[in-house]
């Protein structure tokens, strides 16, 4: 406690000091214009951030580096089909059931968003927090955004023999991600995000003598490549890649490849695309992806999202 004050001390002679010395600086400021009428007073510029490094919150399965003005509410409806190597016989996986999550979020203060979700995988729960650390500045002071994004996942079933859950805390998954980007162009914008995802319990097996051993580690660390290119002032392509890091006992998970057509509008943004990601939570997404691009294991998806202000 007490280096924790020596700390709060320090903290608050260095604010005191630096409030004196503007002050200071300003009343010098003052004084000089007062005595030379014909020295022009010092021009303060005010910092400009870059607009519009991404149009919304989903970069196809990934969340991009914005974060909407404070006020802003936003609806989410998230869909993905099934794999589409079957062809004309399911109808490339459109009639071949599909995954569906309803989602809201909400900007209370600058730069900080929050939200909450529902999927009918396993009725699946889940929360969010994104919060912008760092903005792109136009002059290049600051070359890159960087927003910190988690996630955690709850399964609410209940407890029988087909589920894992022993605790409460068996439950319970989460994703953090630092997302960082860059507007190079007016058309052309690219982000790379590292993550790391945990779950508190996962399933094992038994080997030949009989021990329970784990079939992937409780952590997995992966990084995504995403990026936008615009065609039209309001329509874009995107093209996002997903490359998990971390090798497991077992079950290790493939990369995803994705692609697709994005239109926006100010209230509205629309991505029809294409890629190998089955789930749409992003745990399980990381974690648990077993579709495989180089066997034709695409899907079709789509992201709809629909903002007010207020």
């Amino acid at each position: 406690m007490k280096k924790q004050n020596n700390y709060f001390l320090l903290a608050m002679r260095s604010i005191g000091f630096c409030l004196l010395l503007i002050f200071g600086l300003e009343a010098v400021a003052q004084d000089a214009a007062t005595t030379d009428s014909t020295t022009p007073a010092p021009v303060v510029k005010k910092k400009s951030f870059t607009k519009n490094t991404f149009e919304g919150n989903y970069l196809i399965d990934n969340q991009s580096v914005m974060v909407p003005v404070k006020g802003t509410f936003e609806f989410d409806i998230q869909h993905r089909f099934a794999t589409w190597e079957n062809g004309f016989t399911d109808l490339f996986g459109l009639f071949n059931g599909a995954t569906m999550r309803l989602g809201f979020s909400y900007v209370p203060i600058k730069n900080l968003q929050v939200g909450f979700g529902a999927s009918n995988d396993k009725m699946l729960l889940n929360a969010n927090v994104k919060y912008a650390l760092l903005r792109q500045t136009k002059d290049g002071a600051m070359p890159v955004s960087v927003t910190y994004f988690g996630d955690v996942m709850a399964d609410p079933r209940k407890k029988d023999n087909t589920t894992l859950f022993v605790t409460t805390s068996d439950r319970f998954s989460y994703f953090n991600q630092i997302i960082i980007a860059r507007k190079i162009t007016e058309k052309l914008s690219i982000q790379v995000s590292p993550s790391l995802t945990h779950f508190n319990n996962l399933e094992g097996y038994i080997d030949a003598s009989g021990k329970v051993m784990p079939k992937m580690k409780s952590d997995h660390f992966a990084i995504a490549f995403s990026g936008r290119y615009k065609i039209r002032p309001k329509t874009s392509l995107l093209v996002n890649y997903d490359q998990p890091l971390t090798q497991h006992p077992m079950d290790n998970p493939h990369p995803n490849i994705s692609f697709g057509l994005e239109m926006a509008t100010s209230g509205h943004q629309f991505q029809l695309f294409a890629g190998n990601y089955g789930a749409i939570l992003p745990e399980n997404n990381n974690m648990f992806n077993q579709n495989d691009f180089t066997k034709n294991q695409f899907l079709i998806g789509f992201n709809i999202t629909r903002l007010w202000n207020f």
